[in-house]
């Protein structure tokens, strides 16, 4: 399933209005929002992809359609995917933005691979 295009537009105008500036990327099957070249939010299917910092992933997770974010069966530390029902207000949306934007100024940019040489 592709992911939500209404979702990406909904982030994006909220990112714009913010005057952020942030890429984006083709990533796990859905579309990933880099801010200061970090992962910092994203979609894949009906899901959102938030960042966030591992010290508010607890209390997050209480949140309505919050869950770990998990691809290899265990979850990744300081991700969460958040369901339908727990950001279809904008209020919701706006609260997950937040909580990524805040935590991206400290989080790590990943690791720049090296071309490959063939």
């Amino acid at each position: 399933m592709p992911y939500d295009t209404s979702l990406a537009d909904r982030i994006t105008d909220l990112l714009t209005a913010r005057r952020l500036r942030f890429t984006t990327k083709s990533m796990m099957g859905g579309l990933c929002f880099m801010v200061n070249d970090k992962m910092c939010l994203g979609v894949t299917q009906a899901r959102l992809m938030a960042r966030l910092d591992p010290a508010v992933e607890a209390e997050s997770l209480k949140r309505p359609g919050c869950r770990p974010m998990d691809f290899t069966g265990r979850p990744m530390k300081g991700y969460v995917f958040v369901d339908p029902e727990g950001y279809d207000s904008e209020q919701d949306l706006r609260h997950w933005v937040d909580l990524a934007l805040a935590f991206n100024p400290k989080a790590k940019a990943s690791k720049k691979r090296a071309p490959s040489s063939k």
